[in-house]
């Protein structure tokens, strides 16, 4: 895609676009913001009463936004987020200061708050993104970035709009989201899986 290409389906100059956006990386992350936007306000007001609910409730609203745009899913996935120790598809520090603040509620500490984060954000990017990918021909990481009018490539540093104020959780607990432990969490999702065959099995 490019803004030519956008221009044109719809039926207009593709100056005439950035008066909106200024330039595709900035067109795609307001795709990226809308496709979450409303996701806090969903989850909240489902009121769940327990640390799994919730999180069952927060992966069935991903899954429902991943199957409804299976084509546009995988920019939640491939775009940066607002810092490079966070991950997708809960990018928005909002989310996950949401997120992290619910466990640590219900009696999660700092390390187990950070861990469950990370495994329960790696099932859903792996699990949606084979389920997407049965509804669409080809679904693979973005493209390059395309520096077209004034908009900011992303980069793996932490954005400088990102306001951290309102998320106390997530700078207590910085540094834990920034260690890769990447080899440990495999680790840790195969033995669990393979725990769930053999209880499968034995009954």
């Amino acid at each position: 895609m490019t803004m030519r290409s956008l221009g044109r389906d719809l039926g207009v100059e593709a100056m005439a676009l950035y008066r909106y956006v200024s330039g595709r990386e900035d067109l795609l992350e307001a795709v990226v913001e809308s496709l979450l936007d409303g996701l806090i306000e969903r989850v909240e007001a489902a009121q769940t009463t327990s640390w799994q609910e919730y999180l069952q409730h927060v992966a069935h609203e991903i899954r429902q936004m991943a199957l409804a745009n299976p084509t546009a899913f995988p920019l939640v996935v491939s775009r940066h987020p607002a810092a490079p120790w966070l991950r997708p598809p809960l990018r928005d520090i909002a989310m996950v200061e949401h997120l992290l603040a619910t466990l640590c509620e219900r009696g999660f500490s700092d390390d187990q708050a950070v861990d469950t984060y990370k495994a329960f954000t790696s099932f859903l990017v792996g699990y949606l993104l084979l389920e997407v990918s049965t509804q669409v021909e080809n679904v693979a990481a973005v493209d390059e970035p395309m520096n077209e009018g004034s908009a900011d490539i992303p980069e793996q540093d932490t954005r400088e709009d990102v306001d951290f104020g309102q998320a106390p959780h997530v700078v207590r607990m910085r540094d834990r989201l920034s260690q890769d432990h990447s080899e440990a969490e495999f680790e840790t999702g195969l033995e669990s899986l393979l725990n769930r065959i053999e209880n499968t099995v034995s009954h």
